[in-house]
């Protein structure tokens, strides 16, 4: 499993021409799955996310997670964190898992998410096109990978 983690002013997801997931402050993650995601990996994540301290204290030291700073998570689901640019300049998408596998992958990530956080986490459209609006506060963006964890 692949994430993206952003900490946002605001962010919103639109599907299909509507809002269909918004937040204020907190994290914007975008999550790719290769299909070798294991329960325990999946709560990895959702844990590691939601304890990750970037958001700033008094003094303004990265050192609160996003439940101590009151913040929310917006999680869309984004199959190209898996391309392949080796070779040439078309991607390929071939270890990404496929919709009937990533689909329900996501749905027990995002529950773990709410689960770890004591709240919904709103989501975007599995599969359909989208178009994400984010402020991104800091910059504070990371990246990990459950099959190489920093």
């Amino acid at each position: 499993m692949r994430v993206v983690v952003q900490r946002v002013g605001e962010a919103a997801v639109t599907a299909g021409g509507a809002v269909v997931g918004r937040i204020g402050r907190g994290l914007l993650v975008f999550a790719g799955f290769s299909g070798n995601e294991s329960e325990a990996g999946l709560d990895w994540m959702a844990r590691k996310i939601v304890g990750l301290r970037i958001f700033p204290d008094d003094a303004g030291v990265m050192n609160r997670d996003v439940r101590e700073a009151g913040g929310r998570i917006l999680a869309v689901s984004q199959f190209t964190l898996y391309a392949s640019t080796k070779k040439g300049n078309r991607p390929s998408w071939s270890r990404a898992a496929r919709g009937e596998i990533s689909g329900p992958l996501f749905d027990r990530f995002v529950q773990k998410l709410a689960t770890a956080l004591g709240q919904p986490v709103p989501t975007g459209v599995f599969g359909a096109d989208m178009q994400v609006q984010l402020v991104n506060d800091g910059p504070v963006t990371l990246c990990i990978d459950s099959e190489q964890p920093e």
